[in-house]
């Protein structure tokens, strides 16, 4: 079984190479994992910085006491793909995010888009949006990821034609598209960035302000998928024909 993921500040081991995990992280080693002498354990900064250690002893419920064996420094994969995710309802974007890091995507950007019935105002954003990259973490640990997703402030239309701008391959999910995605000419390196609408699509104007900054309106196939999936799905066709699967 593949060793399971914590995170961790720092890689800070004793003289005797010894680590205490501790703290929440800690404790879901102990009390929910119950991990044991002898087993196998990452620990990662979420950024591609990661240890190999083994687990030593556990002191009550919440320290876990390890050997850090290595350290190492995963590079950032290429190209890097980003997905604008128009805000679903209810605890859907929370789906878009898991399954989007488990897939392998690189950066996720909450977009308000115009025909979106849920708006990121106020507290309520800010709660929302601590509820996506608290997913991403968690997400990321569930499917040993050591570089996490990043998860961006919510966008306007504006920003996100900047954002297509300047990418070496834009992408908008959308109905009129002419060309499947599955054949599109993709780079080697750079930045993918792909657009996913809300339940009631890309407004007119919001395609038309993407296609000028250089995004070109793709389809994935026959079916509708809802926002919630799309991302996903469209980030898989993405991430196996760019290689970064094989």
């Amino acid at each position: 079984m593949t060793a399971p993921v914590f995170v961790a500040e720092d890689f800070a081991a004793g003289g005797d190479g010894r680590y205490v995990l501790d703290g929440p992280e800690g404790r879901h080693a102990v009390s929910v994992k119950r991990l044991r002498a002898g087993e196998d354990v990452v620990l990662t900064d979420g950024a591609g910085r990661w240890a190999d250690c083994v687990v030593l002893d556990t002191e009550g419920k919440d320290r876990l006491i390890l050997r850090l064996e290595s350290v190492h420094e995963e590079p950032a994969e290429q190209p890097r793909v980003t997905v604008v995710q128009a805000l679903p309802k209810g605890d859907r974007g929370e789906l878009a995010v898991e399954t989007m890091t488990e897939v392998g995507v690189d950066a996720i950007v909450p977009w308000s888009a115009a025909r979106c019935i849920t708006q990121w105002k106020g507290e309520r954003g800010a709660k929302a949006l601590g509820k996506w990259r608290a997913t991403a973490r968690e997400a990321g640990k569930q499917s040993r990821r050591v570089r996490f997703p990043e998860v961006a402030e919510a966008a306007t239309t504006r920003q996100v034609a900047a954002l297509l701008a300047g990418a070496e391959f834009a992408a908008v999910l959308h109905e009129s598209g002419d060309t499947p995605l599955a054949t599109a000419d993709l780079p080697a390196t750079g930045e993918i960035v792909l657009v996913v609408g809300p339940e009631g699509g890309v407004a007119p104007e919001e395609l038309a302000l993407f296609e000028e900054a250089g995004a070109k309106a793709y389809r994935l196939g026959r079916s509708v998928l809802r926002t919630s999936t799309a991302g996903t799905a469209a980030a898989a066709v993405l991430l196996a024909r760019t290689g970064r699967w094989s």
